[in-house]
């Protein structure tokens, strides 16, 4: 059952009952809140409520007559008007016990002796990720530098780039290509000039990326085949510098030219070595 709190109506009713020699007692079961002292504010129950306005409805009306000197209100809307939904305070704590209390103490003094402690001998300060691996290469979370930028991030800048420069191009062309054909067009009806303009721009965005695949092909073609070349090496003369005419002409009738000999691929790049 619900519990309400006592308010004026209600407790004015009670006092009109307990002067007729109604036991608050009766009106409701053992299990439910004690009316022996009503207050403003104490629990009650709803049908404790429903019981009272009972009561006093029948005191009137089995009154000889019909008549009868009740002065309070036993309608339950008048009874229950600024009633609220009853909550139970909390109870209070209990008193901690003297093997508590010197637990606490205990705990309380080695806290500040461990204070006192840390206040005297400062522990080192931690030491950094830097500090700890001097030689260690910038870790990703943290901002790179212009010097830490190599070639890689350069070629994927430069490739960004080109993209972005691309699809611009190619939404230029498009948007150019439906403006002219709705100019052209104009003695047309909107209908058409508007499927033709549509029409060419999508044909127009079609050549595009197809041509654009194609070099994109061509491009990783001629770099398979760049990787596939072995660049040779020859030595087309050799000759000695510095020394006497007796030591040079002894080197150079040491020294023996080595003769390039065809490869047997003609796809081979040769680079000669030039003097300086």
């Amino acid at each position: 059952m619900v519990r309400l709190t006592i308010t004026p109506a209600i407790l004015q009713a009670l006092e009109e009952l307990q002067d007729r020699g109604h036991a608050p007692e009766a009106l409701g079961e053992a299990s439910e809140p004690s009316l022996d002292q009503p207050a403003t504010g104490n629990p009650i129950t709803h049908g404790q409520i429903i019981a009272i306005s009972k009561t006093l409805k029948e005191i009137k009306t089995n009154a000889p007559n019909g008549e009868s000197n009740i002065q309070v209100s036993y309608h339950l809307d008048d009874l229950l008007r600024g009633s609220k939904v009853y909550v139970e305070p909390p109870k209070p704590k209990a008193e901690p016990t003297p093997q508590y209390k010197a637990l606490m103490a205990r705990l309380r003094r080695e806290e500040e002796d461990r204070a006192y402690e840390r206040m005297i001998n400062p522990p080192l300060p931690p030491e950094t990720f830097s500090q700890r691996f001097p030689n260690s290469s910038r870790a990703a979370l943290f901002p790179a530098a212009q010097a830490d930028i190599g070639e890689d991030d350069e070629v994927s800048y430069a490739d960004i780039n080109r993209q972005m420069t691309l699809i611009i191009n190619i939404l230029i062309s498009i948007v150019a290509c439906s403006v002219a054909i709705w100019l052209a067009a104009r003695h047309w009806s909107t209908p058409t000039r508007l499927g033709l303009s549509m029409g060419g721009s999508g044909m127009i965005g079609i050549a595009e990326v197809v041509v654009y695949a194609g070099y994109l092909r061509r491009i990783k073609e001629a770099r398979e085949r760049g990787k596939k070349d072995v660049e040779v090496k020859e030595i087309i003369k050799t000759w000695v510098i510095g020394g006497g005419d007796e030591k040079a002409d002894r080197d150079e009738s040491i020294s023996i030219p080595i003769d390039s000999k065809a490869s047997k691929n003609d796809d081979f790049r040769r680079r000669k070595a030039t003097s300086r």
